[in-house]
């Protein structure tokens, strides 16, 4: 079943299910993306490590990457993404990128000085400079950076924050969002709104019905793993995914572990980003297919072993896990790079070991 999706160039072909699970594939301008899909976060334009040919080649071969509204538009700023033509030139990917909003960024790394119903005046983490963010400013970002998938600017509190807080962040969201949706975008830019509500699952509910009214191209559930516990992350996804439009594509934005992935798969998920593989990459942390390996315990100083033995990446069939934790405590910049290329490896094929599972299992849709 394909349904053409509000944005020219874009169609969702859902193709099976297995309970809420889903297997489908997102039609771009730019290619094709089976899902389930874990996207690698590209922060600054770059996925930590990683050359955007690493990126594209198996084991990996990652159909769309992310990259981030707020950095970008701080350094290297919108006057070099105009001069290069956009994202996709400035970092050689000739796939999908799909930008988050700033939102997130704005709320929990900047000194924030005001937020009010038009929008966020906050202080760059860089310099101290003082910026003005709104849902139009934040649009006009997106369409300078020209990515294939924007996102509304949303507020997004802290999981732990009182009911009033919340329910501020869920009107000013909405309002937002039908902003950014009258906002000009750039040419074939689709554009997936954003379900807020913490851990309320009345208010999430509430929340989806209002910004499904707005036939976004796509819907994300925003707002979970930020300080609640899992419990409360897994009882919102349960209560609220599946709700979400079944002829669209919906996104967890931002989270998680492996664990976190299964079963926001089954509470019926279909995008994910998160920088866990690689930033626990970097720290040393490795996921395998035995539980994750702490590559500087001192076991390992003498393991002539891969990382796993399972796995297909250049790392495991070439370096020793002796070989990697040497790198480690040396601080060289390889251990970064082949750290990061199997844990990587890791996302991108439990995510498709999932998918294989729906599709061989699940029903078929025609």
């Amino acid at each position: 079943m394909i349904t053409q999706l509000p944005t020219a160039g874009f169609s969702f072909e859902l193709t099976a299910t297995l309970g809420h699970a889903r297997a489908g594939i997102l039609h771009t301008p730019r290619g094709s993306i089976e899902t389930p899909v874990f996207m690698p976060v590209g922060t600054q334009g770059t996925v930590k490590a990683m050359t955007a040919d690493e990126l594209r080649a198996p084991p990996i071969d990652a159909k769309i990457i992310l990259g981030n509204t707020y950095h970008l538009y701080l350094r290297p700023g919108l006057e070099v993404m105009e001069l290069v033509g956009g994202l996709h030139k400035f970092a050689a990917w000739d796939r999908p990128i799909l930008t988050d909003s700033g939102g997130f960024q704005v709320f929990s790394l900047a000194g924030i000085n005001e937020i009010d119903d038009d929008g966020v005046t906050f202080r760059s983490h860089i310099d101290g400079s003082k910026h003005r963010l709104t849902p139009e400013v934040s649009m006009h970002i997106q369409k300078t950076l020209g990515s294939d998938i924007a996102m509304v600017f949303d507020q997004c509190p802290p999981g732990d924050a009182p009911a009033e807080v919340q329910e501020v962040a869920l009107a000013r969201t909405t309002a937002w969002a039908a902003r950014c949706r009258d906002a000009p975008r750039a040419p074939g830019q689709a554009l997936f709104g954003i379900v807020q509500g913490g851990i309320d699952v009345e208010r999430r509910l509430r929340h989806a019905t209002a910004i499904t009214a707005m036939d976004f191209d796509g819907h994300a559930l925003g707002g979970l793993a930020v300080g609640e516990s899992v419990d409360d992350t897994y009882r919102v996804l349960d209560a609220v995914a599946h709700t979400l439009p079944a002829e669209k594509p919906r996104y967890l934005m931002g989270v998680g572990t492996p664990a976190d992935l299964s079963r926001g798969i089954a509470a019926g998920i279909d995008m994910f980003d998160c920088v866990m593989p690689t930033r626990n990459a970097r720290n040393g942390y490795l996921f395998t297919s035995e539980g994750r390996v702490n590559i500087s315990n001192a076991k390992h100083r003498t393991d002539t072993a891969p990382v796993d033995a399972a796995c297909p990446c250049h790392t495991c069939q070439t370096h020793s896990r002796a070989y990697l934790r040497h790198l480690f405590q040396a601080k060289e910049i390889l251990y970064a790079r082949l750290a990061t290329l199997h844990n990587l490896t890791f996302y991108a094929r439990h995510v498709r070991a999932i998918r294989d599972r729906i599709l061989a299992d699940g029903t078929r849709v025609h």
